[in-house]
């Protein structure tokens, strides 16, 4: 599950450039289902919640963009997740100025903060039972946050590409950069929890790294609407494949 939003943001997250947000509101909430294939059965063992809410300081307005993992219950003696992704964007260009991850997963514990200043990034990290560590790198003009990134691609308007047509994007995780395509497939039905049956936006992701797996096997739908909710998200990964489905979205 640690992997889980980055995975969520490579496949959230496409075809990105300088835009002005005309679809992310505040007070927005989706729920998902994340489940992975066992034994042939797609089983549900978690849930991920996505919030926003405006937040003002001394000098400036934001919207916090808040991402939770949690197991169910019933798995959390087997392998107990509480999994904590924030960022913090100008509300109308969706450019990160902090992002912070906090990760509990089984015994491993991670906690990450990053101050986004210009072209760098500097960054405080700690490991369990090891000394908080502080470092500054270097990121493109137009690189964000996993966060920001699944955000951002609800603006791009999808209805002017045509299928096959690939684009590039930069996301930032680990203290890295990533080069993602993106490649838009067309449009498909897809159940999208409590909105219904909804006609969705369908691309297909893929990345230069070991955590992907597969052609055309990690796709994310996005309503083929206004709001371009991720309705169902697909993934193969090393060690198997699993999807996140909406549940409910709410404050559209």
């Amino acid at each position: 599950m640690r992997k889980l939003l980055l995975i969520t943001a490579i496949l959230c997250t496409g075809l990105i450039s300088a835009q002005t947000n005309k679809t992310v509101k505040s007070g927005e909430k989706f729920v998902y289902a994340a489940s992975y294939n066992m034994s042939g059965l797609m089983t549900q063992l978690a849930q991920v919640t996505m919030e926003t809410e405006t937040v003002k300081t001394s000098k400036n307005t934001l919207l916090h963009l808040n991402c939770e993992a949690r197991t169910f219950s019933k798995w959390d003696t087997f392998f107990k997740i509480r999994d904590s992704y924030e960022s913090y964007v100008n509300p109308v260009t969706l450019k990160p100025s902090l992002y912070k991850r906090d990760i509990l997963e089984g015994t491993f514990t991670k906690k990450e903060k990053y101050i986004f200043k210009g072209n760098t990034i500097e960054c405080t990290l700690k490991r369990k039972n090891m000394a908080e560590s502080k470092s500054a790198f270097q990121i493109g003009p137009n690189t964000s946050d996993v966060v920001s990134t699944i955000y951002l691609l609800r603006n791009i308007d999808f209805s002017k590409m045509k299928p096959g047509q690939i684009k590039s994007f930069t996301v930032v995780f680990d203290q890295k950069e990533m080069g993602v395509s993106a490649k838009y497939m067309g449009t498909e039905t897809v159940n999208a929890g409590n909105l219904g049956k909804k006609l969705c936006y369908k691309v297909s992701i893929g990345a230069k790294t070991n955590k992907l797996r597969g052609t055309d096997k990690n796709i994310i739908y996005l309503t083929a609407d206004a709001a371009k909710v991720p309705a169902l998200i697909q993934f193969s990964i090393p060690v198997g494949t699993g999807q996140m489905t909406l549940t409910n979205a709410t404050g559209l």
